[in-house]
């Protein structure tokens, strides 16, 4: 599924970015989102309406919580970006890149940083590519929920693309 305008204005907002990263690992409600992310019941509620309306995350169901209903939430990783919506996406992700940064943990063990521009044989791009997919997806499917014992938090940022010649 291809993402719309309204997903591209959803994603634009620096804490629906950081919604989507929970409901990666776990189905949140937004009182569980609310509590690690330091914010309103209120305003959890209003940015899940937003990802939910724009079809960036589906409802996984509903639990009893002192006498009324909770939805719970999760991220629809079938989601994807177009190629033009992906360059009004790059902005938001860079500034989510640059909190996580700051959030770095010192000491910690080491990290992979990689940036370049190269030219490489088809084959072994689309084999790197697929590798690297793979990894990001097995990522998704060990994600826990925020917290969960004997978890480390980490940040995970991929961006690959094929370039036009200059």
């Amino acid at each position: 599924m291809s993402l719309g305008d309204a997903s591209l204005r959803a994603l634009a907002h620096p804490v629906r970015l950081r919604i989507l990263s929970l409901l990666t690992g776990s189905e949140l409600t937004a009182a569980d989102v609310a509590r690690e992310l330091g914010i309103t019941h209120a305003n959890a509620s209003y940015h899940l309406r937003n990802l939910l309306t724009s079809g960036l995350i589906v409802t996984a169901g509903e639990e009893k919580i002192r006498g009324g209903l909770a939805k719970r939430y999760r991220y629809d990783q079938k989601s994807s970006l177009s190629r033009g919506q992906a360059e009004h996406f790059y902005p938001a992700a860079a500034e989510e890149l640059l909190r996580r940064a700051r959030r770095r943990r010192p000491g910690g063990a080491a990290g992979v940083l990689g940036d370049a521009e190269l030219w490489v044989d088809p084959a072994v791009w689309q084999e790197v590519r697929d590798r690297i997919a793979a990894a990001v997806h097995d990522l998704h499917a060990a994600a826990r929920p925020p917290g969960t014992p004997g978890t480390i938090r980490t940040s995970t940022t991929v961006a690959l693309f094929e370039m036009e010649p200059e």
